[in-house]
């Protein structure tokens, strides 16, 4: 199979210092390999990795010699395989509880996936081993010879490889399997055999896995496995309050007697009904606003009550918060200092300035036009209606006619922007949604809607001091949110723009962004939103895709953030006074929220943020409340 960026002579580095051939390159061999066609590839200096629908490659140098670029390859041909050959949902059933069986757990079916690769395409095979030898090359493992130093997941992964495949082990890697070959194969060396005969099915292979792990003494690491079929994927999460319940019973109750699922479900069905009931009185009691949808009978909105963060049954919870924050702009940076960031963003954005001010004009224009075409006819006091006054003419009996103009709606309105200030943002996309805060915060302040602006990281990168707690507790099974949070305020809705402009500017200081956690930033900003004293509330975020957090996600399940994000964002969407609407910054978010548009660069906010904009201060007749969506509407 060609490859992208084959040399001739081993070692002969490209003739160009172009950069943009390749990555193209690369780019459509990993759609092609891993059947998504929208499969969105990007180039940087922060560590590699796969994320739903987007694959961040490391960037090359401009000079870079046929080494590297078969590593580059190597690690896009791993991701690619990754996402053609693997299930995630069938993966987190069978995963085990502990930490040591889930690492090489996950090590092995990444080891599977790229050895139906290599297996299938000699091209790939090469890649894999050239990034394999650099990556066991940069561990500094090369001379190990104690097992404790030697990670076993990493040996069992190599020696599956190393079977599937008939592939030598990588030299870089060859101490760490030999530390662990003699007790490995003495323990589950009849057990290599199985893996090979289903390596071709997930499910048949991870079963496998299992039974490996038991004769390895991994057994009381391992979780009760359950029906993948009586589980939810996170995108089916949501749709029906029944459905939930239902699938909630069968995954706790897997594995016990006929009588109990039946019984779960005769309780979900009551459950159901007396939610119905309860919810029938409740909606006497309701304003004409916040009447239930005629095609969502029994659900109700549910008026300024703050969100827990474990919602519904999400096993979402934090190890320790003592650790979070929730700070000012100023207060990360002093005021020399935030003025030079502020110049270093108005520089980078003095080509959108035509694009601002067109914005803005277009924007205040549509708002302002709504403002003062609603009125009141026929009243006997108020302005006198001239274009009545013909009535005079036809019948002198008839008296003046006067108008009013109504008071408008969106006058009492707030809308925060919560802005993801992750390392994956860093660069052109946090720059575009600086531009999007400034810019928004601008033309609303100019039609009299509150703005707030918030931003969401964590303190540190692999969980700061959160994690050093859980270390030196023992590393307790299944901690939850293992990260310190850091919420930062860039603008009160109460503050002018004008004093809390060079604010924005911080999102440009280096070491700010790190990890992201979506659904709790959610919640701090729904439940900041329901304190004010504003009748309606608008919430937009700004992101540019999925959560991601290594120290939590490295200990618990893979889905943990996304599907706890799911959830916060299905019960503001659903149940909420709040409005919900998300802002993809060159990444689609419109799989996560019901409103959403992508933008890829500034220049699009012009057209595509004043349509959303607008929209959202239609009348009431074209903003339906949220409800909860009827079955298969996901």
């Amino acid at each position: 199979m060609a490859r992208p960026g084959d040399n001739s002579a081993k070692g002969q580095r490209p003739k160009t210092t172009d950069r943009e051939p390749f990555r193209r390159a690369v780019a459509g061999c990993m759609r092609a390999i891993s059947g998504d066609g929208e499969l969105e590839v990007t180039y940087g200096n922060e560590r590699p990795g796969l994320t739903g629908e987007r694959a961040r490659l490391p960037e090359l140098p401009k000079r870079a010699g046929e080494t590297e670029i078969a590593v580059v390859r190597g690690l896009s041909d791993a991701m690619a395989l990754r996402k053609a050959r693997h299930d995630a949902r069938i993966h987190a059933t069978l995963s085990p509880d502990g930490r040591g069986a889930r690492a090489v757990f996950d090590a092995v079916e990444q080891a599977r996936c790229e050895a139906i690769g290599a297996n299938a395409m000699p091209g790939v095979a090469d890649n894999l081993a050239s990034m394999l030898e650099d990556k066991y090359f940069r561990s500094n493992l090369t001379e190990v010879t104690d097992r404790a130093e030697a990670p076993l997941e990493d040996a069992v992964a190599l020696m599956v490889r190393e079977r599937l495949t008939g592939r030598a082990i990588p030299p870089s890697a060859q101490a760490i399997v030999d530390v662990w070959r003699d007790w490995i194969e003495d323990k589950a060396g009849p057990k290599f055999e199985r893996l090979g005969e289903t390596i071709e099915d997930q499910r048949l292979f991870a079963r496998a896995l299992r039974d490996m792990l038991v004769s390895m003494d991994m057994a009381e690491e391992l979780a009760d496995e359950s029906d993948p079929s009586d589980e939810e994927t996170p995108e089916e999460a949501g749709d029906n309050q029944s459905r939930d319940q239902e699938d909630s019973g069968a995954e706790k109750e897997a594995g016990q007697d006929e009588a109990e699922p039946q019984e779960a479900e005769g309780e979900a069905e009551s459950e159901d009904a007396s939610e119905a009931e309860t919810s029938e009185q409740t909606s006497d009691e309701l304003t004409e606003d916040e009447d239930v949808d005629s095609e969502t009978p029994g659900e109700s909105r549910r008026p300024n009550q703050a969100l827990p963060r474990d919602l519904g049954d999400t096993d979402y919870q934090v190890y320790n918060e003592s650790f979070d924050e929730t700070v000012g702009a100023e207060d990360l940076c002093d005021e020399a200092e935030l003025d030079r960031l502020r110049s270093f963003l108005d520089k980078q954005l003095s080509s959108l300035q035509g694009a601002v001010g067109r914005l803005a004009n277009r924007l205040q224009r549509r708002l302002m036009a709504q403002q003062n075409r609603s009125w009141d006819f026929d009243l006997e006091e108020g302005y006198l209606d001239t274009a009545r006054l013909t009535r005079l003419v036809t019948d002198p009996l008839q008296p003046l006619s006067f108008k009013m103009e109504r008071d408008t709606e969106f006058r009492d309105t707030i809308v925060t922007l919560l802005i993801d200030n992750s390392g994956s943002m860093r660069g052109r996309p946090i720059t575009v949604a600086a531009t999007c805060a400034d810019i928004l915060a601008r033309t609303l302040e100019r039609c009299g809607v509150k703005v707030e602006v918030l931003g969401f990281t964590t303190r540190a990168w692999k969980g700061g001091q959160s994690r050093e707690a859980w270390l030196k507790a023992g590393k307790p099974q299944r901690p939850g949110r293992l990260n310190d949070l850091r919420h930062i305020v860039y603008k009160s809705a109460d503050a002018p723009w004008r004093r809390a402009r060079r604010n924005l500017g911080l999102m440009m200081r280096e070491g700010l962004l790190k990890e992201n956690i979506d659904g709790e930033a959610l919640i701090w900003a729904h439940n900041r939103l329901l304190g004010r004293p504003e009748q309606r509330r608008i919430l937009m975020m700004i992101s540019d895709g999925a959560p991601v957090d290594d120290s939590t996600l490295s200990v618990n399940p893979g889905n943990y953030l996304e599907r706890h994000l799911r959830a916060v964002i299905e019960e503001i969407e659903t149940r909420s006074p709040v409005e919900l609407l998300a802002i993809g910054i060159g990444h689609d978010v419109t799989r996560y929220y019901r409103r959403a548009v992508t933008i890829s660069d500034a220049e699009e906010l012009a057209g595509a943020m004043t349509e959303q904009l607008a929209a959202l201060f239609e009348d009431e007749g074209a903003m339906p409340h949220p409800r909860r969506r009827a079955a298969g509407r996901r």
